[in-house]
């Protein structure tokens, strides 16, 4: 080690010293919470058999879906649908209604909730037999698909 004024500083190691180790300390601060929000992706995703009774097709459709404004991102897993048979136009956007929730967080029934347009899940049909809407934890709408459409 180097003493310089009030700071120690290493000494100089083979393959880059100083600048290369505050690179890969650097890097190593940025891969951990990189990794932790991909561990946190993953674990809203789970299904705690919530979902066993559905048919295999509507549980790959389940599966399948995508955010309609962002296509390569899913609807955000079977865990955060619920039932929402009812719904009503409000001006320009749709208003689900929770008619029934089998998810991990509990939203009541009869909770009203504003779909944005851009959520409106149109091009992937519905053979559930009810309206789904997927929903985050701070109630942030991820798809809407409306009942029908079998």
């Amino acid at each position: 080690m180097k003493r310089r004024g009030l700071v120690t500083l290493p000494a100089r190691m083979d393959g880059g010293g100083l600048a290369m180790n505050l690179v890969q300390d650097i890097g190593a601060a940025l891969l951990i919470p990189i990794v932790m929000a991909i561990g946190v992706v993953a674990a809203k995703a789970r299904d705690d058999g919530q979902w066993a009774d559905m048919p295999e097709n509507v549980r790959q459709w389940f599966q399948s879906l995508k955010q309609p404004d962002h296509p390569r991102v899913s609807c955000c897993g079977e865990s955060d649908a619920y039932e929402a048979d009812a719904f009503e136009v409000e001006g320009d956007r749709y208003v689900a209604i929770i008619t029934a929730h089998r998810a991990v967080t509990e939203i009541p029934v009869g909770t009203r909730i504003p779909v944005p347009n851009q959520k409106m899940k149109w091009d992937a049909g519905n053979p559930s037999g009810h309206g789904i809407i997927f929903i985050g934890p701070q109630r942030q709408v991820y798809c809407y698909v409306t009942p029908g459409g079998l």
